[in-house]
C-alpha cells in the first residue's frame, strides 16, 4: 500500500527562501496641511499689503452713512443676542448632559396634547430670548421631549419670560394691557403651532441634531465639548442672520413706515414684516415698539408677537439646527398664526 506524505510546507522544507527584491527608500510625504501652513504666511502677507494699500477707499466706504448704519445695526444685534446665545448654549449643554431622560418623561405630561401647554408655560422659567430658546428646545427633543412640546417652548420662552414682560411694562407704563395681551397672544400662539405641528407635522421635516460632540471622558468635559460646538454652529448662523437684518434696515427708507401707519391692516402687516426684517432681541423689542408712536396699540402687538417667533436671524438658527426644510414650512405658519393671534388679542383688550 502507497503511503501518502504530506505536501512539505515552508517549516519543513530544506530549500533556501528566496531573498525579496530591495524596496526603494520610501519618499517622505509632506505631512497633511503643510502645503497650505506654508502658504498660509504668504498669503495674509498679501491681504495685509492690500489693505495698506486700499486703506484710503476702504476708510471712505466705512464712514459713508449706509456703512455706518449697516455696522450700527450689524453690531448691535450681535451684542445684543450673544449673550442669551451664550445662556441658551449653557442651558442646552447642561440639559444634554446632566439631566436624566427620565426627568422629561416625569415633568411632563405622557400626552403630548396636554405636554404643549405645559411647556408653553414653562418657556415663563427661561429668562433669555429666542437666541436662547433654540437650543434649549434642539436640547430637550435630543431628549426623547416630544417635538411639539418643545416646539411651544421655542415659540413662548422669547416672548413671556419675566425678563421680556417686565421690559414691556416700562416700555408702556401707560399702556398696561399691552402685558397682557403680549403674554395672552404669545402664549395661544406657542400652544395652537404645537399642536398643528403634533396634527400635521412628520418626522422626516425635522432633523435631529447629532449628538456626537456631547461625548467625553467624564460629564464636565462632554458639557464643554457640548459648549463650544453649539457656540460656532449657532453662533455662525446669527451672524448670517444679523447680516441679513443689517442690509435691510440701512436700505429700507424711512418713509415707508409714515405712509404704512395710515391704513390700519398695512400698519400691522407692516409692523410684522418690520420685526422679521430688524431681528430684535425681545428684550429690547418692546422700547422699539414704543417709539413708534404712530402705529397703533394692535399693531405694535404684531411686532411685539411676531419677533420673538419669527425674524432673520431665528429662521437661520431653527435651519441650522433642526434643518432647512423644518424652517421653510415652520416659519410661514408662524408668521400667519402670529399675526392673527395678536389681531384677534387686540379687537379683545386693547
Amino acid at each position: 500500500m502507497a503511503i501518502t506524505r504530506p505536501a512539505p510546507t515552508g517549516a519543513d522544507t530544506h530549500e533556501p527562501a528566496r531573498d525579496a527584491a530591495p524596496e526603494p527608500p520610501a519618499t517622505p510625504r509632506p505631512a497633511p496641511g503643510s502645503g497650505s501652513e506654508s502658504r498660509s504666511p504668504l498669503v495674509l502677507t498679501m491681504l495685509l499689503l492690500t489693505l495698506v494699500l486700499l486703506q484710503g477707499p476702504i476708510r471712505g466706504a466705512l464712514n459713508a452713512p449706509v456703512m455706518q448704519s449697516w455696522m450700527t445695526v450689524f453690531v448691535a444685534v450681535l451684542v445684543q443676542a450673544l449673550p442669551f446665545l451664550v445662556l441658551g448654549v449653557l442651558l442646552s449643554a447642561a440639559i444634554a448632559v446632566f439631566v436624566p431622560p427620565a426627568f422629561f418623561a416625569r415633568a411632563l405630561p405622557s400626552r403630548p396634547a396636554l405636554a404643549v401647554p405645559v411647556a408653553g408655560m414653562a418657556g415663563a422659567m427661561l429668562p433669555g430670548c429666542e437666541c436662547a430658546s433654540v437650543p434649549v428646545a434642539g436640547a430637550l427633543v435630543r431628549r426623547g421631549v416630544t417635538p411639539a412640546a418643545a416646539l411651544a417652548f421655542l415659540l413662548s420662552a422669547p416672548a413671556i419670560n419675566p425678563i421680556v414682560l417686565t421690559a414691556t411694562a416700562v416700555a408702556f407704563p401707560r399702556n398696561p394691557e399691552m402685558v397682557v395681551g403680549r403674554f395672552v397672544a404669545s402664549l395661544a400662539v406657542s400652544c395652537v403651532m404645537g399642536w398643528l405641528w403634533q396634527r400635521l407635522g412628520r418626522t422626516d421635516w425635522l432633523r435631529t441634531p447629532q449628538r456626537s460632540h456631547y461625548e467625553g471622558p467624564s460629564k464636565g468635559a462632554a458639557f464643554w465639548n457640548s459648549v463650544r460646538h453649539d457656540v460656532m454652529h449657532a453662533g455662525g448662523f446669527l451672524v448670517v442672520g444679523a447680516m441679513a437684518a443689517a442690509t435691510l434696515k440701512a436700505v429700507a427708507p424711512a418713509s415707508w413706515l409714515r405712509t404704512a401707519a395710515e391704513n390700519p391692516l398695512v400698519a400691522i402687516l407692516a409692523l410684522a414684516v418690520l420685526a422679521v426684517l430688524l431681528s430684535i432681541c425681545s428684550e429690547a423689542d418692546a422700547f422699539v415698539a414704543a417709539s413708534l408712536t404712530q402705529f397703533s396699540l394692535t399693531a405694535k402687538l404684531a411686532f411685539l408677537v411676531v419677533g420673538p417667533m419669527i425674524d432673520l436671524k431665528l429662521f437661520a438658527m431653527q435651519a441650522g439646527t433642526f434643518g432647512r426644510g423644518f424652517a421653510l414650512r415652520f416659519a410661514p405658519a408662524t408668521f400667519v398664526l402670529a399675526i392673527t393671534g395678536a389681531v384677534l388679542t387686540g379687537a379683545v383688550l386693547l
